[in-house]
Parts: structure tokens; C-alpha cells; sequence
């Protein structure tokens, strides 16, 4: 037996008299499953490739939501998890993580919302729980951790880069651009070269016991409830006044500053509109509207970003850059000055009416993701 390393891969490979066998096969992997026909396609490719894998389904509900807001699909996530899991003979492990979920990214969006800025939870589920608090509790035997998420983990002599995939709609490295270097270097994205369509032909050519289920919306530890619900039952409703931004004019009253987001436009209920929220002023829990949000004296261009985090090299100053502010196909072209306080100033190429404090922005070189840090507003 001959161990074989070849120049153009990061792969090892063993010469048998049978053939030549990847090493990779030998890989113990722990599959994150959800019942979804993401993760289900996943969990198949890796388990017809011969490979030893586990399937692992996390219990991230929240009891207290169950009980006063209505019911959560785990119990049929878990039953497609399971069918799944079966018709491919792959052992299921689940795993209750509802306690580091609530300490480490519920209560941040809750204290998040009650500042006025507007989270997004699901960065942080990948970076804090599946891909943190999981795989520090883990057997340190399994070698990898693989997912259903659309991303690239390309493996270079340099490291692994966190690239984008050739479905733009789907990609999902906006969600992932919190991870740490040590953490991505153990992970693996078998949809990595499939757009959704091509995962939904594959889960039809293999039965696959989900094949037609939806894809799911929404905020990850939600499930069907909706994010109003959840907020106005954790920060509760506060009368405020609705006040035109231009002539300061009371025009109504919301229920608190909480269930709004800058550039918002569903869910004012007021008349003669389309109305946009402009401003928040969370000390006196006014909302400020405007019918005149995308006029010439109130473009959006720049802001800054702190907190950041870097899977590949950080953007020099100066330095032009591909970036979004939400999951979606669109990229901005971005100018990033670096401040002596240790923020970034982000000049962008055009306006964009949606900067919300709170979000990520997300950095990209060509196809790989930089890094990501916490919108703030210029003052």
C-alpha cells in the first residue's frame, strides 16, 4: 500500500491493487441535519460516498415560546430527520442546546431590539452554537462537521477559504462570515457546487423522504412564529407617536420603537402613504416616517463597522471591496478607511435606503468572504 499526496490537492490517497482510494473516505464526520432537503441531500452525499458519518439534529426551540405563542414544526423536522436517517442506515444523535441558544444568541437579539438596532440572530446561531458550542462538546473524533448550507470551504496550502456558490439567491456565506479561521477549517459544505435546483433533482432522482417539503423562512429559533410575536412578548408594547420627519407632525401612534427597522415600509397602518420609518429616537420612543424616503436629501452611503471578525486577510486601508448588508445576490462596491479607534468607515459606490445598525456587513475578494463586522450609523 502506497500513501499517494498529489501537488494540485489537498486530498491523500491510498494505491490499492484494486485502485486508487481517497483518504477522505476514512473522514469521521458529524452531518448537521434539520429535516430540510438541504441537509438531507448533504447527509446522502456523504453517506453514499462510503464515508462514516453521524447524523446530529439540535434542539434549539424555546419551551417558553411553545407554550404562549403557538406550536414549532421540531416534532415534524425530527420525524423527516429520522425518515431520512433510516432509509440511509446513518445513526441520528439529538442533541439539546436550548440553554447556550437562549444565553448566547436569544437574549443578544433581545437586548439588541431593546437598544433599537436590528440583529440578526442566525449569523450568530452559525458562529456561536452550530458551529461553536457544538463543535467544542463534540467527540474530537469526528473530523469534520458538515451542513446543508450553500457555501464553499475551499482547502488551500494557504488555509480554507469560505467561498460563495454558484447559486447567488441561495448562497449562504452572509450567514457564515462570523466564523473563526479554527472553525471553518473543519467544516464541509457537500452543496458547495449545487444551486437549489440541482439539490431538488438530486433529492427526486433519490427519494429522499423530504424531496417536496418547503424550505423553511424565517429566524432560525422562531420556526413559525412570528418575530413580532416574539418580540412583544419578551419586550412587551409601549404606546408611541408616528411623527413626519420633515414637519415633526404628530400623524398616529405604534405600539414601540421595537418593531421597527430603518427603511421599513410594511406595518405603519397609516393612510396616504407608502410611509418609511426614517429615524428612531429610542429615549422617547418616537418613530419617524417620511413618504419621501428615497428623495435626493436623504441618501444612504456610508457608515461604520466594529466588532469585526476575519476568515481571510483584513482589507487594508483604502482598500476596495465587494459587500452586503443582507443575505441576497446583491453586493455593493465599498471603500474601506480604516479610524484610529479601531472601527471602519465604509464609503459605499451607491446609496443603499436599508443600513440598519445592528446588521452585518459582510466583506468579499472576487468569490471569497472576508469577514463581517456590526453596522453602526455615522453620527
Amino acid at each position: 500500500m502506497y500513501i499517494i499526496c498529489h501537488y494540485m490537492s489537498p486530498s491523500l490517497y491510498v494505491l490499492l491493487p484494486g485502485g486508487v482510494l481517497s483518504l477522505d473516505s476514512f473522514i469521521k464526520t458529524a452531518v448537521l441535519v434539520s429535516g430540510g432537503v438541504d441537509s438531507a441531500v448533504a447527509l446522502h452525499k456523504l453517506a453514499q460516498s462510503g464515508r462514516p458519518v453521524t447524523a446530529f439534529y439540535l434542539k434549539i426551540w424555546l419551551e417558553d415560546e411553545l407554550v404562549h405563542l403557538g406550536t414549532c414544526p421540531w416534532e415534524e423536522d425530527l420525524q423527516y430527520v429520522r425518515a431520512i436517517c433510516d432509509k440511509l442506515g446513518v445513526p441520528l444523535e439529538v442533541i439539546s442546546l436550548q440553554k447556550p441558544y437562549w444565553d448566547q444568541v436569544v437574549a443578544y437579539t433581545i437586548a439588541e431590539v431593546r437598544a433599537g438596532r436590528t440583529p440578526n440572530p442566525d449569523v450568530l446561531c452559525n458562529s456561536r452554537i452550530k458551529f461553536g458550542v457544538f463543535m467544542a462538546a463534540i467527540d474530537p473524533s469526528y473530523a469534520r462537521i458538515a451542513s446543508g448550507h450553500y457555501a464553499r470551504a475551499e482547502r488551500t496550502d494557504d488555509g480554507v477559504k469560505l467561498c460563495v456558490t454558484p447559486d447567488p439567491i441561495k448562497d449562504q456565506t452572509y450567514f457564515l462570515s462570523q466564523l473563526t479561521p479554527t472553525q471553518l477549517a473543519k467544516l464541509e459544505f457537500p452543496l458547495g457546487s449545487m444551486t437549489k435546483q440541482e439539490v431538488r433533482a438530486y433529492a427526486h432522482a433519490h427519494d429522499l423522504p423530504n424531496k417536496d417539503r418547503k424550505d423553511s423562512q424565517g429566524i432560525c429559533f422562531l420556526g413559525n412564529f412570528k418575530f413580532r410575536d416574539f418580540i412583544a412578548h419578551h419586550v412587551g408594547i409601549k404606546k408611541g407617536s408616528l411623527i413626519e420627519w420633515e414637519t415633526g407632525t404628530k400623524l398616529g401612534e405604534h405600539d414601540g420603537f421595537w418593531f421597527y427597522t430603518i427603511g421599513q415600509r410594511q406595518g405603519i397602518r397609516l393612510g396616504g402613504g407608502p410611509w418609511y420609518v426614517m429615524q428612531k429616537d429610542t429615549a422617547r420612543n418616537i418613530v419617524y416616517i417620511s413618504r419621501t424616503y428615497y428623495a435626493a436629501d436623504k441618501m444612504r452611503d456610508q457608515f461604520l463597522v466594529s466588532q469585526c471578525s476575519w476568515l481571510a486577510t483584513p482589507p487594508a486601508d483604502g482598500e476596495r471591496l465587494k459587500l452586503k448588508m443582507r443575505h441576497g445576490p446583491h453586493y455593493h462596491d465599498a471603500l474601506v478607511t480604516h479610524r484610529g479607534d479601531g472601527t471602519l468607515h465604509i464609503q459605499l459606490a451607491m446609496h443603499d435606503q436599508g443600513i440598519a445598525a445592528g446588521q452585518f456587513a459582510v466583506f468579499y475578494r472576487g468569490d471569497v468572504c472576508v469577514g463581517s463586522g456590526v453596522i453602526a450609523l455615522c453620527s
